[in-house]
């Protein structure tokens, strides 16, 4: 039998036979090293003689137990690490020293006391040097059986490690058992480490990269440092923009931790880190305030906003979370998440998960479900939010939107629930589409309910209005990940426009601390931090895939961008007040506008008039009460409902 063919039975084998194979080599190893002892000790080859058989038969049943229990046969030998070498020194120790009091505290006296520690340092020799030998012989043998190694090596992608810490090595050792990618440096700001190896990988300061590109062909640059500060890996992102490399990330240390993500899991650039802006540390005080063991319900709670809500409320311990959603799989993936997050909990902390399906514009079933689960805190998230679909349904987005929130408001004050939290957009901000209008319009009519029910212990409702959020249905992030990965174009509405963003669990949790502001009618506006040019993510996100903008300076770029123009109802720039009349809360990042307010009657009588035009299919009469009743509502757009353009 080869040497090859030996080693594929021994892969393929059953690990019982595995076991075997292993405990009985080991049995040879710890007689072999024994009378290796006191042959060195006595300078012959030593022969047993009498009693001291004794010591022969009894050192396998000391040392097998002490290997066992310490995992020296659990371990894949093919993927042993390292870090294994100090579970073989204490396992020898242990046995070592064991064995040393069975000898001393025996009948036999004339044994040297200097054949104890050769015992152990041969046994230690001989057990850590047989399982890297058969790593080494087994690893080579399976690459080349299962990967038919040569060829993959020659498609693995060349790689450098930014950041040489233990994270960075710990991707290292993971990729090189993978068939994408292989590291070929390291790349570290510590200069105290430069010029060093770790694993037979040399690390290189920054400045170093063009080197390492050109001589190994690298590809990518994979971003080892899941502790680092936004604003760090974003300053570092911007840097690495100039190089001709596709830079990706490791995961987070939470996610890692929490066993969601594995270390050698890679992604791309997380947009956040674009941003470079470093999240405020939540007030615990605030987040538990309307949640810990409370009633809670999250409408639209399949939705972006609506899940990273749930997501962000389970931590807080709820006594129930009522999950209203009217798109079924979204609340089958939302429930079944949950379920799989409480039984992860380590502190066996249960919440009632309670899924509803429903739709908010149901008025019956929504009065129903606060008053039955006695809710105590709801957080409004069920929108329809997508600009040019509600542009071309504006019928639905009326009734979803605005009827929608009132009757979802006027079941919490009849259920006397605590605290009503809107989420609420800045496209509600001098709006120029049809659901800016609807979201601005829901605003009112929660301001004025809070106006006319001023009586304690009434139902607090208050609004939180934000901007974009990274990675929700419709952001442009996602659109052009794909767009990139397909080869282009990346298209761009215009040149010129700009938005707010804000990673979707920073927003959720800024608005459940807004919430626990509240005084009542409160409008709050979230600090989204500076403005981004769409033109310029989209350029970052294409340099940041290892690729060039093709245009006339550079024609031989692989990425062309695209302007298609501004989308039906889009606006250039997005605002977050509608006046200057704004003061500061206690948190940082939350501030509160004062605004115009409709009272109640006035109000009332356009949700009448709007209720008739929107069963007339008045479509016309729907954008004057808009207007009448949204300040600055200048629709750029003429009206556009699928349905009765085709009708006429």
């Amino acid at each position: 039998m080869t040497q090859n063919a030996l080693a594929h039975w021994f892969i393929n084998l059953n690990k019982k036979y595995k076991a075997v194979i292993l405990i009985s080599t080991d049995v040879f190893f710890v007689l072999f090293a024994l009378w290796c002892s006191f042959s060195l000790r006595w300078g012959v080859l030593y022969m047993p003689k009498g009693d001291e058989w004794y010591l022969f038969a009894s050192a396998p049943f000391i040392a097998i137990p002490i290997f066992t229990k310490l995992g020296l046969y659990r371990a894949i030998i093919r993927y042993i690490e390292l870090k294994a070498l100090w579970t073989i020194v204490q396992a020898s120790t242990l046995y070592a020293l064991l064995f040393a009091f069975v000898i001393y505290e025996s009948a036999i006296k004339v044994i040297p006391r200097t054949v104890s520690p050769l015992n152990w340092l041969i046994i230690m020799l001989l057990i850590g040097s047989s399982r890297f030998f058969a790593r080494w012989w087994l690893g080579e043998v399976y690459f080349r059986i299962v990967g038919r190694r040569n060829r993959l090596e020659t498609r693995k992608k060349q790689v450098v490690i930014y950041g040489a810490g233990s994270a960075g090595v710990q991707l290292a050792t993971a990729l090189a058992q993978g068939h994408d990618f292989k590291a070929v440096a390291f790349i570290d700001d510590d200069k105290t480490l430069h010029k060093r190896k770790i694993n037979g990988l040399a690390i290189y300061p920054l400045s170093a990269l063009n080197y390492l590109i050109d001589r190994h062909a690298v590809s990518n640059v994979l971003l080892a440092m899941p502790s680092a500060k936004r604003s760090r890996i974003s300053e570092l992102i911007r840097i690495l923009e100039s190089y001709k490399v596709h830079v990706m990330s490791m995961p987070g240390l939470s996610d890692i931790a929490e066993g969601r993500i594995s270390v050698d899991t890679l992604q791309e650039v997380d947009i956040a880190d674009l941003l470079g802006r470093d999240p405020v540390s939540p007030n615990q005080s605030l987040l538990e305030a309307n949640i810990t063991q409370k009633v809670v319900m999250v409408t639209g709670a399949g939705g972006s906003i609506g899940s990273e809500l749930c997501r962000q409320i389970i931590k807080l311990k709820p006594r129930s979370l009522i999950l209203y959603e009217i798109n079924e799989f979204g609340l089958y993936s939302i429930e079944k998440e949950l379920k799989q997050l409480i039984s992860k909990n380590a502190h066996g902390t249960q919440v009632e998960i309670i899924p509803i399906l429903g739709s908010i514009t149901n008025a019956k079933r929504i009065e129903k479900t606060c008053n039955t689960l006695k809710v105590q805190t709801i957080y409004h998230a069920a929108a329809y939010k997508h600009v040019p679909l509600v542009e071309h349904n504006p019928g639905e987005a009326i009734y979803n939107n605005i009827f929608g929130t009132l009757y979802t408001a006027q079941a919490a004050l009849k259920a006397n629930v605590e605290l009503f939290v809107l989420i609420s957009t800045d496209k509600a901000v001098r709006p120029t589409n049809t659901m800016g209008a609807t979201k601005r319009f829901a605003e009112l009519i929660l301001q004025a309910l809070s106006l006319q029910n001023t009586d304690q212990g009434s139902t607090r409702f208050t609004m939180v209005r934000f901007g974009n959020v990274l990675g929700s249905s419709g952001s442009v992030v996602p659109l052009f990940r794909e767009q990139i990965a397909q080869g282009g174009p990346v298209t761009v509405t215009d040149a010129r426009i700009i938005r707010y963003f804000m990673t979707i669990p920073e927003a959720s949790q800024l608005v459940i601390q807004a919430g626990a502001l509240s005084q009542g009618g409160d409008v709050f506006v979230l600090d989204m931090g500076e403005p981004i040019r769409i033109l310029d993510l989209a350029k970052r996100m294409i340099h940041l895939s290892g690729l060039d903008v093709k245009n006339e300076h550079s024609p031989e770029g692989e990425i062309e961008i695209k302007f298609t123009g501004l989308r039906p109802g889009e606006k250039l720039y997005e605002e977050l007040l509608i006046g200057d009349n704004v003061t500061e809360t206690n948190h940082p990042r939350i501030m509160r506008a004062e605004e115009h307010v409709i009272e109640w009657k006035e109000l009332e009588q356009l949700l009448n008039s709007l209720e008739l035009a929107h069963n007339n299919d008045d479509f016309a009469e729907i954008r004057e009460l808009l207007k009448c009743a949204v300040a600055g509502f200048t629709p750029q757009c003429h009206i556009s409902d699928l349905l009765h353009q085709r009708s006429q």
